[in-house]
Parts: C-alpha cells; sequence; structure tokens
C-alpha cells in the first residue's frame, strides 16, 4: 500500500509539473521544455524527437521552425485526393549545404535534414577531414510507391515524401565520397560514412544503410516515418 502511495504521488506531481510548464508557470530553458518550439540550432536532446513529432500535423509551428533552420524552402499545396496524399510538405531548394538537385519533402523531413547537416554531417566532415561538406548528392525523395516497388503491401515512406535517400558527399575541396564505393572501405572515407550514419540514427525515424540489405548498398534511406530503426 505504500509503495502504491508512493507511485500515485509520483504520477501526480509528475503531472502537476507538465501542467506548469504547458501552462508558463515553471520556467525552464526552451531546449528543455517540451511545449517550446524546436529550435534547429541547438544542440539534440532528449527532446528532439518528441518536438519533430508535434512537426507532422501543424503546418504552422514547422513553418515557424524552418524559419531559423538556414534552408531554402517552398511551401506547397496540399493533394489530399491523390494516389499519394501529400500534406504539409515544403520544396526544399538549398541552404547551408548545396543539393545535387531540390527535393519535396514533408515538413518534418526538411526539419529533420536541417538538424541532420547542422549536428550530424558538418561535424563529421570537421572530424575526419578537416573541412566542411558543400553538397550532398542524393537519388530523390517523393515517389508514389510501395516499399520495395512491391505491386502489393505498404506504402513506402517515400510515398508520403518522409523519406530521403542520400548516395554521397562533396567536400569543399571538391572530393566526392560515394556511399556505394567507399563504405566497405577502412579509410577515412568509411570512417566519415560510419559517422554520418551513425549521427543520422539520433534524428531520424528511420536509418538503413549498405549493411542492412542489398537494395541500400548505394545510399542511406533517411525517413521520419513512425518507426523507429537504425541499420
Amino acid at each position: 500500500m505504500r509503495v502504491l502511495k508512493i507511485l500515485l504521488l509520483a504520477v501526480v506531481l509528475l503531472g502537476a509539473a507538465l501542467l506548469a510548464l504547458w501552462a508558463g508557470l515553471l520556467p525552464v530553458p526552451p531546449a528543455w521544455n517540451p511545449w517550446a518550439p524546436l529550435d534547429v540550432r541547438a544542440a539534440p536532446n532528449l527532446l528532439t524527437r518528441f518536438k519533430l513529432l508535434r512537426l507532422r500535423d501543424d503546418p504552422a509551428l514547422c513553418d515557424q521552425v524552418l524559419k531559423d533552420a538556414g534552408l531554402r524552402v517552398a511551401r506547397q499545396s496540399d493533394s489530399p485526393a491523390a494516389t499519394c496524399p501529400l500534406t504539409n510538405t515544403v520544396r526544399v531548394q538549398g541552404g547551408p549545404v548545396a543539393l545535387s538537385s531540390s527535393f519535396l519533402a514533408s515538413c518534418p523531413l526538411a526539419v529533420a535534414f536541417a538538424l541532420f547537416d547542422r549536428h550530424a554531417l558538418q561535424p563529421a566532415a570537421h572530424a575526419v577531414y578537416g573541412q566542411s561538406v558543400a553538397r550532398v548528392d542524393h537519388l530523390g525523395s517523393f515517389a508514389c510507391r510501395n516499399m520495395y516497388h512491391r505491386q502489393t503491401g505498404a506504402l513506402s515512406q517515400h510515398a508520403r515524401a518522409n523519406a530521403l535517400d542520400i548516395a554521397g558527399f562533396r567536400l569543399a575541396d571538391g572530393r566526392a565520397i560515394n556511399v556505394l564505393k567507399d563504405w566497405p572501405g577502412e579509410g577515412a572515407d568509411a570512417q566519415f560514412l560510419r559517422r554520418v550514419h551513425e549521427g543520422a540514427c539520433g534524428l531520424f525515424s528511420v536509418v538503413l544503410g549498405p549493411d542492412y540489405n542489398a537494395a541500400h548498398r548505394n545510399h542511406f534511406h533517411l525517413d521520419v516515418g513512425p518507426w523507429w530503426v537504425c541499420r
């Protein structure tokens, strides 16, 4: 009975604390306030995934976050009646890092990409090469299809513009790093790619690389879908 009372008290105190946070009565740094907007410039923490989840159904909040993300984006019209309906999407045109081409992204995917560039990709490049990544080479994002292009089955996260496939990177000095060619090695390029893969796992819901299966031998699949997988 005593243990039950302690548990009930803990639940009440936790609920009161969350209510105080929501009402703004308990001052905490924005990075640790679950109701404060995500700041892409701040170091990711335990609340980052939760704050990304909040952006899925809140375009206005997502646009607010993107203003400070450093990306150039264009808001896209919703297409709820399409075979692969899209809502809350933007076209990512570039930013601090150049792109091989623009790509269509759900707003949370665009924010996750900005986090990835700032807190995973560039730190990995500076740690291994002492310079920045100047361009990301990708294989695309939106594709209205089932997983693995099957005739039947679940829709791919690409069908919701929730996924981006990255094939390689180009450094500031022009050097190219390619997932297909450089992942199997043991040198600096392989080390860099493994750092990038590991960093992405802390920011995206699903990260699949060449070790996952043959279908991903030439790219990193990054998505913000409902499942958590790092392979």
